[in-house]
């Protein structure tokens, strides 16, 4: 009995040695083979991926950038890294980003993965779509109709000096009491987007409106924290993992649902003769090609598209006058030297108009280094190309994603002096008049630019201008104390929460 239960447990042991031999035989040929196909193709440099997981390993967590820019040292301004089996070029520095995006545009115009949008968009909207057809007919589509609505015109800055003074009213009622400005931020953009985009303008204090700019806000946050960063890197493995990650299906559920009450309103009340805003423009589009099956103009890419340039519209601006402020109580010598020049040029009596712009270059320059400073989407947006694409002597696969990393073009010491340095006069020349930057592209560049970049600089123009016309803010902290870095970042960099007061210029 003994001798044979002692060769049974030999015929075990040889056959666990068997299949341990087998695996690893089988491991170290995979991985042979894969590095081997690598080498076949022409794409730029970057670290030997592993099978399945990619690069994973040089991906710390929650450092997406920094561990980016690891690689960028290593491997130079272009170089090829894997997200699990996802192969990504990454582009760093103004020349790079500038011979992609604008020289060889069309061939970089496709829309890269995201799986955190993915998961909430599904391939629809204006900014997401992978569909190269259907983001075509909707740029072009909301291009016409946001301008038809009187984006760069004078009927929208009304509109935003009205909300502007709205704003200054609520500043008033702090009576000179410490608070966070941000909210307050997000109302006056929501509010003039919110205007052209449902036809409707809400008071600061409303419930739903306050709720939407509260999921907005969170879902931005969420998507730069780092389990949002984790998740756009392993999203099989994230779905199954609990965590916050997950909460951002709730808060965009609500978004959705947000719109499309707005739009089930216009569409029981609407007349075709005469739109209101971009919901009866759109439903008007569905309308006469409802027998078109390649058109993009359907219901789901309705909301989609209308919660993605508010979205857009909201949080790009309240988050970058949000940076501003900070930075001007940082540096109470350069917010003096703006009173200056709007008491000088504007007084203060009359409030600030767009054509004040052309007499306040110092103004202009801060708003431009707070952009680049700031820079609140360092990582950019991916792209892909859209056909095989050679590049720098490369050969970039059809679908492979690209990431601009917009840090690298705002933080660029050949086009920035002292990038790491918040300093307004570098867009000043020895006159004083504004300097054009050609590397200032906080909302990227080419054919995937953001639509809404003019608006949101008539919007931070105005915002910026009135306060310090009315207003002294003063930081309860000393200049020195103020920290400026982000709270997080990742998809975008979320400052730190801090709280001003607001003290009446007399």
């Amino acid at each position: 009995m003994f001798m044979l239960q002692s060769k049974v447990a030999r015929m075990a042991l040889a056959e666990a040695v068997t299949a341990a031999l087998v695996l690893v035989t089988s491991s170290l040929l995979l991985i042979s083979w894969w590095r081997k196909s690598l080498k076949t193709c022409n794409l730029p440099p970057g670290p030997p991926p592993l099978p399945l997981i990619g690069n994973l390993l040089q991906i710390r967590r929650g450092e997406t950038l920094s561990s980016l820019l690891a690689l960028r040292k290593k491997y130079g301004d272009v170089f090829t890294m894997y997200l699990g089996t996802r192969k990504v070029v990454v582009l760093c520095g103004y020349k790079a980003v500038k011979e992609a995006l604008i020289d060889q545009g069309e061939d970089f115009s496709g829309r890269g993965d995201m799986p955190s949008m993915a998961r909430v968009y599904k391939d629809y909207g204006i900014a997401f779509t992978t569909n190269m057809e259907w983001w075509k007919q909707l740029r072009h589509f909301s291009l016409m109709t946001l301008k038809n609505f009187g984006i760069g015109k004078r009927s929208i800055e009304e509109r935003i000096q009205a909300e502007v003074q709205t704003l200054i009213e609520e500043y008033r009622n702090t009576k000179a009491l410490p608070f966070d400005p941000r909210k307050l931020f997000g109302c006056v953009s929501a509010n003039v987007i919110c205007s052209v985009m449902i036809g409707k303008c809400y008071d600061f204090k409303d419930p739903e409106f306050l709720t939407l700019i509260d999921g907005i806000k969170k879902c931005f946050e969420q998507w730069s924290s780092g389990w949002g960063q984790l998740y756009d890197v392993i999203p099989h493995i994230m779905d199954h993992i609990p965590g916050p990650h997950h909460k951002i299906i709730s808060y965009m559920d609500d978004l959705l649902k947000f719109v499309s009450k707005r739009v089930q309103i216009n569409q029981d009340t609407l007349d075709p003769s005469s739109p209101r805003d971009y919901i009866d423009c759109f439903l008007n589009k569905m309308g006469k090609e409802k027998e078109n099956p390649s058109s993009a103009f359907n219901m789901t890419n309705l909301v989609t598209s209308i919660l993605q340039i508010i979205f857009a519209g909201i949080e790009t601006s309240s988050t970058t006058m949000t940076y501003g402020f900070l930075m001007l109580l940082k540096y109470p010598e350069i917010k003096e030297k703006l009173h200056q020049e709007i008491d000088s040029v504007i007084g203060k009596e009359r409030p600030p108009s767009i054509q004040d712009r052309r007499k306040m270059p110092f103004m202009e320059a801060v708003i431009n280094e707070i952009q680049r400073f700031c820079n609140i989407l360092p990582l950019g947006v991916p792209h892909t190309v859209i056909r095989d694409t050679l590049f720098r002597g490369y050969t970039i696969p059809k679908g492979t994603n690209v990431f601009p990393l917009l840090h690298t073009v705002l933080l660029d010491p050949q086009h920035f002096r002292d990038p790491e340095q918040f300093d307004p006069m570098r867009f000043l020349d020895e006159k004083g008049d504004l300097l054009k930057r050609e590397a200032l592209i906080p909302f990227s560049t080419g054919k995937r630019t953001c639509p809404g970049e003019g608006l949101v600089r008539m919007v931070m123009f105005l915002i910026f201008t009135t306060i310090l016309q009315n207003f002294e803010v003063k930081p309860l902290l000393l200049p020195k104390e103020i920290d400026v870095l982000p709270l997080t970042s990742g998809f975008g960099n979320v400052p730190k929460p801090y709280k001003f007061c607001a003290v009446p210029r007399t």
